[in-house]
């Protein structure tokens, strides 16, 4: 079995269900156009490509003008709402905050890699009271292009100072299985979120994040190079 000094997460979906928290920011300026109130498992099957790409994709289903400067005028409005009220209704996945906790005790290291952007996700990991554990995470304005462009990720791991092949991503949807397999990092799926509808072997399905502890990190291996990262 391989073994992972390092392990680097989706956010959304993946630790946390923060999806009736992003719901409501939508809801707060659909609300301020007149527009109607959506449900949370409507907004939720839009979540995993970044704000703009939700936005974006929640107009034109919902049949409302989606040109430029109204999806910027959308988003602007999406996150100043997000900005104000970020985690009052997220909640972490069973047993994910005492698992991170295991992982770390157990001398992995971790990193997350998200779609969200970059600000609010450090405001939200410390709401949760994460950002001790979590060692490096970068949200989707932190890089040039994010996932499921590669450098995304690779930027985390170059960030952590990982050698190539001494980590391993896990998400929850098609979009984090697409960015791994471009980085040829492993890639772990967990079970809830979008993680049913992700397309992977039975080895690659976790059943809870502990699952993850049978990977333990080696004792010796350290290193420094990443192959293609970005700083």
């Amino acid at each position: 079995m391989k073994h992972y000094s390092a392990l680097i997460f989706d956010l959304d979906g993946t630790l946390i269900d923060s999806a009736p928290d992003i719901a409501a920011a939508v809801n707060v300026y659909m609300a301020s156009q007149g527009w109607p109130e959506l449900d949370v498992s409507y907004v939720e099957t839009f979540i995993g490509n970044g704000p703009r790409r939700l936005l974006q994709d929640i107009l034109i289903d919902q049949g409302l003008p989606s040109d430029d400067a109204t999806v910027d005028a959308a988003v602007k409005g999406y996150i100043e709402n997000y900005q104000r009220d970020p985690a009052s209704r997220t909640r972490f996945f069973s047993h994910v905050r005492e698992d991170l906790q295991s992982l770390r005790d157990a001398g992995f290291r971790l990193g997350i890699c998200t779609n969200k952007p970059h600000a609010l996700t450090q405001q939200i990991l410390q709401i949760l009271e994460l950002d001790g554990i979590i060692e490096v995470a970068l949200g989707a304005d932190a890089v040039p292009a994010c996932k499921p462009d590669p450098g995304h990720l690779l930027a985390v791991a170059d960030r952590m100072g990982l050698a190539d092949g001494s980590w391993a991503y896990v998400g929850d949807t098609n979009v984090d299985k697409a960015t791994a397999e471009a980085t040829r990092a492993t890639f772990f799926v967990v079970p809830w979120g979008g993680g049913g509808d992700v397309d992977v072997g039975p080895e690659q399905r976790l059943t809870r994040i502990s699952d993850l502890m049978a990977y333990g990190p080696p004792s010796t291996e350290q290193g420094t190079t990443v192959r293609g990262a970005t700083a």
